[in-house]
């Protein structure tokens, strides 16, 4: 065992030397690249960062707190601006909607007129209509009336002619006897 252990005891001090030449080199690098840093920063100096100027940064973030106020400040005005202008579109869209029905509304009504104006001219006429029939009724009775009174008239008349009363006889120029005829009895 003892010689089974010692090739294993061989390899691994074998890696053990390898690893530490590379560490050495590793180092050696870390080394040269941290001087040539160094040597760069150095000799360049708008490499290395400035020193913070506390006075200008914060004049800066006074300068953008102020911008944060008035932008917030146009921020609340569009905000009520919008709320305000969101009231009046409801109360518009409400007004649309009334007047919408009150126009459906009227143009029924404006449909139906006509209807309803000749149901009341029906309605007005009825008893004028009513009244020139019975005034046509009483006429015709009157009529008939007239004619039997002309015709009794008419009747006395011709017997009263033939009664025996004389009438007077009015002497007729000769010239006018001719041209004038004679009544005669209906």
């Amino acid at each position: 065992m003892i010689q089974s252990d010692t090739p294993n005891i061989q390899v691994l001090s074998t890696e053990v030397s390898q690893l530490r030449q590379e560490l050495q080199l590793r180092d050696q690098l870390v080394q040269q690249l941290s001087q040539e840093l160094f040597r760069l920063v150095k000799g360049n100096t708008s490499f290395m960062p400035q020193q913070p100027d506390i006075e200008r940064d914060l004049t800066q973030l006074q300068a953008l707190q102020e911008q944060l106020q008035a932008v917030e400040q146009q921020v609340g005005f569009y905000q009520e601006q919008i709320t305000t202008r969101d009231s009046e579109i409801y109360q518009l869209r409400q007004s649309v909607q009334e007047l919408t029905d009150r126009s459906r509304m009227l143009e029924q009504v404006v449909q139906e007129l006509p209807q309803i104006y000749r149901r009341k001219f029906e309605e007005r006429m009825m008893p004028v209509r009513e009244k020139v029939a019975m005034l046509q009724r009483e006429n015709r009775q009157i009529q008939a009336e007239l004619q039997s009174v002309s015709y009794r008239l008419a009747l006395k008349t011709r017997n009263a002619s033939h009664s025996g009363i004389d009438l007077p006889n009015f002497p007729h120029p000769a010239s006018e006897q001719s041209n004038i005829s004679t009544p005669q009895n209906a």
